[in-house]
């Protein structure tokens, strides 16, 4: 049973990071990053593969495969005027849910041209309408390629990857906005379904060697999806946490899945999460009975967690959910000290940043 928290502020999250700290390049080896071993007070300094030494024979790893899509794509209105889609969800083959960045919104019934238009060598695109509701934040749109292509075919053509706004990209690191290196590092190994528009990032320190260590030690491996969705960027705006309104995002966990968790539990593992992602599929599955859905779920100091016992993640953004979720996880003083240390001993933040090893907390 979790301990009954204090009432926390969106300011009980803050702290002040310098800027040379967020990563702008992953590290030159996957699992070369640092990993901070937090799982007790004075954390240490470690290597991410370390990792496989630091678990148990018979615990349960368990990562996200979503794959980060091209979704990122630049156009124009009819009347010229400049636009960037950043597609969150495709509905069909045809149709797509997107974030839209453009000087005046346009009406249900525009007509979009994207990547240069139909004409252009691109392809165009029909306003339909605002998403999920008429005053929602995003836009549904139907898609129209001159061959037919699907939306997922569109994006692997024309888009770019979505790298978060923290890192920058400027003309000459290579496929303008992308860098070279993003293509194969901005994916995880393992990344198997489409649908996320960016990574889960704890899970980019793995690499073969690692994998294979985990395996010659005992450790059970497992995968969820959860699409990971633009909103994780998205800013809580109020100070009294009950008042922010949690982005959706899609998850799904396989029966195989099911049954390796299963087989944990009764031989007496722990469930390892690799990221805040797995995290959120693996207790919205718990709180909900549901292997598959959406989830809004909110994870707070006071939480009451049900199927992880360690999670492994990387720095997290300032007043961020994520920041409220770890210090739910493994105790808000313990994790404000451990961003400390870590700020102190010149760690890398954010996503292409390093990791730490963090144990639940009662």
């Amino acid at each position: 049973m979790a301990t009954p928290a204090r009432p926390y502020t969106l300011s009980d999250f803050d702290f002040d990071l310098p800027e040379g700290l967020i990563a702008q390049h992953p590290a030159s080896e996957r699992s070369g990053s640092r990993l901070l071993d937090g799982r007790s007070a004075p954390p240490v300094d470690r290597v991410f593969r370390e990792l496989p030494a630091l678990l148990a024979p018979g615990d349960l790893l368990v990562f996200n495969d979503t794959r980060v899509l091209r979704a990122r794509i630049f156009g124009e209105k009819a009347s010229g005027g400049r636009l960037e889609l950043l597609i969150e969800r495709v509905l069909d083959a045809g149709e797509v849910v997107a974030h839209m960045k453009v000087s005046k919104k346009p009406r249900p019934g525009a007509r979009l041209h994207l990547a240069g238009g139909s004409t252009g060598g691109g392809f165009d695109a029909t306003l339909l309408s605002r998403w999920p509701d008429e005053d929602g934040p995003l836009f549904r749109l139907a898609l129209h390629a001159p061959d037919g292509a699907s939306a997922w075919e569109l994006m692997e053509r024309h888009g770019h990857l979505p790298l978060p706004p923290y890192i920058e990209r400027r003309q000459g690191d290579g496929e303008d906005p992308d860098a070279a290196e993003d293509a194969q590092r901005y994916q995880t190994i393992f990344a198997a379904r489409p649908g996320a528009v960016a990574a889960p990032t704890a899970a980019l320190h793995f690499d073969e060697g690692v994998l294979a260590a985990l395996a010659a030690r005992g450790i059970e491996r497992a995968s969820v999806t959860l699409h990971v969705g633009a909103g994780t960027f998205q800013p809580v705006k109020t100070e009294n946490l009950a008042e922010h309104r949690m982005h959706s995002e899609w998850y799904d966990i396989p029966p195989g899945t099911l049954a390796a968790l299963e087989r944990c539990r009764q031989r007496g593992g722990r469930v390892v999460a690799v990221g805040t992602t797995t995290v959120r599929t693996l207790e919205s599955w718990a709180r909900t009975g549901q292997a598959t859905g959406d989830t809004r779920i909110f994870i707070t100091p006071g939480f009451a967690f049900q199927v992880v016992q360690l999670l492994v993640t990387n720095f997290h953004l300032p007043r961020s959910t994520l920041m409220m979720l770890v210090s739910a996880f493994a105790g808000h003083a313990h994790v404000m000290d451990l961003y400390r240390y870590a700020i102190a001993q010149r760690y890398r933040f954010f996503s292409y940043g390093d990791a730490m090893l963090l144990e639940r907390r009662p």
